[in-house]
């Protein structure tokens, strides 16, 4: 088992994985014990999409690229716009063609929904890592709009995607990147 250390400099981003399903009792066992997260006043707002399925993947990778590309369109500045070469590449999936998804959701009306999900999501990576699963928090892939493939996947209207994890077998964990050293604006004793 991993130190909490260890554990913290293990996690990596990983978008390239073996072509080996993750077992559903596997994933469950990791919702569960990502939903052991804190959240405001305890309202635990998060609910889990699990997609296992590639075909659906791609359809949601289609889609997410479309709404992205058409907010490029009306704003060729927008940050977003450093990823258009690439989200025109009708080879590019956004999810890397992972074994399996986790759609991390909230109601949309919910204050805190997407702090309390974001702390869901690394407990969630932490609990994949420990049993040698990557992950990675897909952000180009969280623009799904299409009411009929929302329908399809279980996405409720009054739902926002807080996080798109893809989660498989690593083919290889990478070196760790370079990390700045945090910076303390001030300290009152």
């Amino acid at each position: 088992m991993l130190t909490y250390s260890e554990l913290l400099t293990k996690r990596r981003s990983i978008r390239d994985f073996e072509p080996k399903k993750v077992a559903k009792n596997v994933i469950q066992e990791i919702i569960q014990e990502a939903c052991l997260a804190p959240s405001a006043s305890n309202g635990q707002p998060w609910k889990f999409i699990v997609i296992n399925n590639q075909t659906l993947m791609q359809k949601l990778s289609t889609e997410s690229k479309k709404n992205i590309l058409a907010k490029i369109e009306q704003d060729p500045t927008a940050r977003i716009a450093r990823y258009k070469a690439t989200l025109t590449d009708a080879d590019f999936n956004v999810f890397y063609n992972a074994p399996c998804l986790v759609i991390i959701c909230g109601k949309k009306e919910s204050d805190y929904f997407q702090r309390d999900c974001s702390l869901a999501v690394a407990y969630l990576m932490f609990a994949a890592t420990v049993r040698g699963l990557g992950t990675c928090w897909i952000g180009l892939g969280d623009q799904i709009q299409d009411t009929k493939l929302r329908q399809e996947i279980g996405l409720p209207d009054d739902y926002e995607i807080a996080a798109p994890i893809i989660i498989g077998y690593p083919k290889q964990i990478p070196a760790p990147t370079p990390r700045n050293a945090p910076i303390i604006l001030k300290t009152i004793d």
